[in-house]
């Protein structure tokens, strides 16, 4: 493997950015929980991917991000990247260390984002591998008292690379429920969910992944509805690096609200991706108060929607200035989610 492809697929896990046995009933992010009647509401966790132009040239790292997030934005629940632990997710000491700073500071470890290995490979061998690649985050988020890992199903790298994906949807699906089957049954044991977020590939298309959802019966499964990965193809990159595909341009995309319409009854969070803002604050992408609108009619309540800001990166990476920065954004996102629970709540 040459350096250059090297470097890619490095920086691609990262662009796809403890409990004992309980009731899945009790973890934070079940579809559904109970609410006082008319009264609509959810916790605002952060994801870290939203520093990701910082992660990526080591103005900030792993350890930071509990800090930043309680400090300049009174954010107490916390969304990592696997990427961003550096390989350091089966060092116990590391994990101690980030544990520690997380409970000095009062926060909840909520999920850790998993980009990896292909859990919808179609090869068997490549599949389990993949499988058995997951399990340490598993133990990981479990020490760290998450309550969910998110995975992907689907080939990043032929998204990236501007490839089509290898297999027909319906063979993808049989691969997905073998893959996410076996590492929903190996989370069960840890009392923690495995949900799968629209990403890439046929993943982007709801009615792929409400298919795959109803062939498992697993407790644990479920979906983390991302209002931005309904991309059903991109243009391909000039250059196999992550500001070449933050170049790139959607030309084919599912319907974001049917598509969170559809996703929303296994829906165990929100994924509120945003990447610029109007002169009145508002997201030109996503129209919040509609998409919110539908969350809400589907029952879905008291659960956590994360702020996932991609717009600095585009602006630190890609050079796109009118993008506001990390610090800008995070803040915008926070206050169109105040904003939907004071219209909508």
């Amino acid at each position: 493997m040459n350096n250059s492809r090297r470097q890619f697929l490095g920086q691609l896990g990262l662009a796809t950015a403890g409990l004992g046995f309980v009731s899945i009933d009790t973890l934070i992010g079940a579809p559904t929980a109970a609410a006082p009647a008319g009264k609509f509401s959810f916790d605002i966790s952060l994801a870290e991917f939203s520093f990701a132009s910082e992660l990526f040239s080591g103005k900030m790292t792993n350890m930071d991000f509990p800090a930043r997030a309680k400090n300049d934005y009174d954010i107490t629940i916390l969304e990592y990247v696997s990427g961003f632990f550096n390989n350091k997710h089966k060092d116990q000491a590391y994990l101690s260390e980030l544990k520690k700073r997380c409970d000095d500071l009062g926060m909840k470890n909520h999920l850790i984002m998993v980009d990896g290995e292909n859990l919808t490979a179609l090869d068997n061998a490549a599949r389990m591998k993949a499988v058995e690649a997951h399990y340490p985050w598993v133990d990981a988020a479990k020490f760290l008292g998450c309550t969910s890992i998110r995975v992907n199903l689907g080939d990043a790298m032929a998204m990236m690379s501007g490839k089509k994906e290898e297999g027909t949807p319906a063979q993808l699906a049989t691969a997905a429920v073998d893959g996410y089957g076996k590492l929903l049954e190996y989370a069960g044991k840890a009392g923690l969910n495995v949900i799968v977020e629209n990403h890439f590939g046929v993943s982007t298309d709801p009615d792929w992944l409400v298919g795959v959802m109803k062939q498992l019966k697993a407790p644990n499964k479920g979906l983390l509805p991302d209002f931005g990965n309904f991309c059903a193809e991109r243009s391909k990159p000039e250059t196999l690096d992550i500001k070449g595909f933050m170049a790139t341009k959607c030309v084919k995309e599912h319907d974001k609200y049917d598509g969170v319409r559809k996703m929303m009854p296994y829906a165990r969070g929100i994924s509120a991706k945003t990447h610029q803002f109007d002169a009145n604050g508002n997201d030109p992408e996503t129209d919040f108060i509609k998409i919110f609108k539908i969350i809400k009619d589907s029952g879905w309540n008291n659960g956590i929607v994360g702020i996932e800001y991609e717009g600095g990166l585009m602006r630190d990476m890609g050079g796109d200035t009118t993008k506001p920065t990390n610090d800008e954004g995070i803040r915008q996102t926070k206050a169109l989610l105040e904003k939907v629970l004071e219209e909508l709540g």
